[in-house]
């Protein structure tokens, strides 16, 4: 199990730099993990699936490549409903304002 520092959950909940944000095919454009996690709640269906085809799952790899949280972007990879991807973003966002909390 990999120990989180609060810096590094800092680090994760914190917007990403302008040039690697996430453009979503419904024309939102995401810089954060909260961000995600709104959009995934409200996003049209086709949107979702888009982004998340089982040959490439864009929110995992996003998750993985710019946010650097390899345990929601698994998550993420096994979500198979935009209700269990948005459920996981919102546990780890829980869990990651808990370590900054503490």
């Amino acid at each position: 199990m990999v120990k989180i520092s609060k810096t590094i959950a800092e680090e994760r909940l914190a917007d990403v730099p302008q040039e690697k944000q996430f453009w979503c095919s419904d024309g939102r454009v995401l810089k954060s993990l909260p961000e995600l996690g709104v959009a995934l709640k409200q996003m049209p269906a086709g949107a979702f699936r888009h982004h998340s085809r089982e040959s490439s799952n864009d929110f995992s790899n996003w998750v993985r490549d710019v946010i650097g949280d390899e345990k929601l972007s698994r998550d993420l990879l096994k979500s198979t409903t935009q209700a269990q991807a948005a459920k996981s973003v919102d546990n780890r966002i829980s869990w990651l304002k808990s370590k900054i909390e503490a």
